[in-house]
């Protein structure tokens, strides 16, 4: 009997050079976040602009995420088969050809072609959340957390950015002969082919869905099991997991009320973000602040989206996933109850509301991230991400088609109501969660 020591036990992946790929997906989070913030910054003015129709702004956001809700579950699987680096340019490509049809849709005045752009548009939002869990792919055991911050950080730079070149971008398309509000989608494409050629070419992770904690695990199980062994037996690679699909994926995780969570905390999070972020370009130029002012009250929520980052993957890694969605959640509901009560040109109120707004989505996004990557089986891992994603954008796009009738029916007050309504099934699972904990304590 021998006791094979975790060298001898089988790898079935090689661990890239960390500072590397993690630099690339820096960088490549940099230059996706100036393509999807400058142009989408001005989108839903755009819209309402193109159509005439206020109401109608609202579809412009709800056509991004309700792309990106299509292409989060295509681009895991492509993850799958031909790896992460494919399946982020794949992304982008798509991203750059939906900037370039609403260039051509808002040149020639045909609208229905806009929606189809900002919803190919919505695949680099896809790939930048995919990027997240690639970040985790090739982090230290134990750093997860703090890898994803780190690379949902970098969005920080490019999505600040992006906003404050909208009436730059503006201009420069102007200068080339194009409508109002169009240029900043020349900006958009450039950056989106810059990140598809970067990952392409530069980014290797392990395969998708692979933790060096699992690596780690194995080696002590095989270690603690003291099989024996023939000292020239040549080791057999490990069984390939059966596929599962991301449906099937979610309905599995569902059942358990960790992943329950999870899932929830990433799709509510989310679509309270987003419901409300989308009207507040309408809502305050409604009130008559200057379309500068807009791009800075956004600029100030992209960074509290992504610059809070590496203290919410600090904060994960130090207390646990499930009491920092329970911040987040705490810090939605302070955010969307100041929106109901501040007035629509309250140039301090306003900006409070929604950089609180983006510190609570953070918290969610990624304590909700890491608990979902950290506590289901490898072979659920990818397609669950994927189907996660979709939901969590697909409820998004609903949000954001209903918040411009709720808008203007009931206010910005009225979407915030409907924002805290959204956190009810949070709050529920979490309450559960919490019992189950303290009855198995007990």
């Amino acid at each position: 009997m021998t006791q094979p020591s975790v060298e001898h036990v089988p790898r079935t992946e090689r661990m890239p050079r960390r500072g590397v790929s993690l630099t690339v997906l820096i960088v490549n989070q940099l230059l996706a976040g100036v393509g999807v913030a400058s142009g989408m910054a001005l989108a839903a003015i755009l819209v309402a602009d193109l159509t005439e129709v206020t109401a109608m702004g609202g579809l412009a956001q709800s056509a991004s995420v309700l792309g990106a809700a299509l292409a989060a579950v295509p681009l895991a699987r492509l993850a799958v088969r031909a790896g992460r680096n494919i399946a982020l340019a794949t992304g982008y490509a798509c991203a750059f050809a939906g900037a370039v049809l609403v260039i051509v849709a808002a040149t020639s005045g045909w609208a229905p072609l806009v929606f189809v752009g900002l919803a190919a548009f919505g695949a680099a939002a896809a790939a930048g959340l995919q990027a997240r869990f690639a970040a985790t792919e090739i982090a230290a055991p134990g750093f997860e957390a703090r890898s994803m911050s780190l690379v949902l950080w970098a969005t920080t730079i490019g999505s600040v950015a992006g906003p404050l070149l909208s009436e730059v971008g503006d201009e420069f398309g102007r200068s080339l002969g194009l409508p109002a509000l169009v240029g900043p989608f020349l900006f958009s494409a450039t950056a989106f082919a810059l990140s598809g050629i970067l990952v392409g070419t530069l980014l290797r992770t392990p395969r998708a869905g692979h933790l060096e904690t699992d690596d780690r695990a194995e080696g002590a199980r095989v270690e603690g099991a003291r099989v024996e062994e023939a000292p020239s037996a040549v080791p057999k690679p490990a069984p390939t997991p059966a596929r599962i699909g991301a449906w099937q994926a979610l309905r599995t995780a569902v059942r358990n009320p960790t992943a329950l969570v999870a899932i929830l905390a990433i799709v509510c999070s989310h679509t309270v973000m987003v419901g409300v972020m989308v009207m507040t370009p309408i809502h305050m130029t409604q009130h008559g602040l200057s379309i500068g002012l807009v791009g800075i009250v956004i600029s100030i929520h992209i960074l509290g989206m992504y610059g809070a980052s590496p203290l919410m993957g600090w904060l994960v890694d130090r207390i646990g996933s499930t009491r920092v969605i329970a911040i987040g959640a705490a810090i939605l509901l302070t955010a969307t109850t100041i929106g109901i009560l501040a007035p629509g040109d309250d140039v301090l109120l306003v900006p409070l509301a929604l950089g609180l707004l983006a510190l609570g989505w953070s918290a969610g996004l990624i304590g909700g991230s890491t608990l979902l990557t950290t506590t289901v089986d490898e072979r659920l891992r990818v397609p669950l991400q994927g189907a996660t994603d979709a939901a969590m954008n697909v409820a998004a796009a609903a949000s954001a088609a209903l918040s411009g009738l709720v808008l203007g029916i009931g206010g910005f007050a009225g979407v915030n109501v409907v924002a805290i309504i959204v956190l009810v099934p949070l709050a529920i699972a979490g309450l559960r969660l919490s019992m189950i904990g303290r009855r198995a304590a007990a």
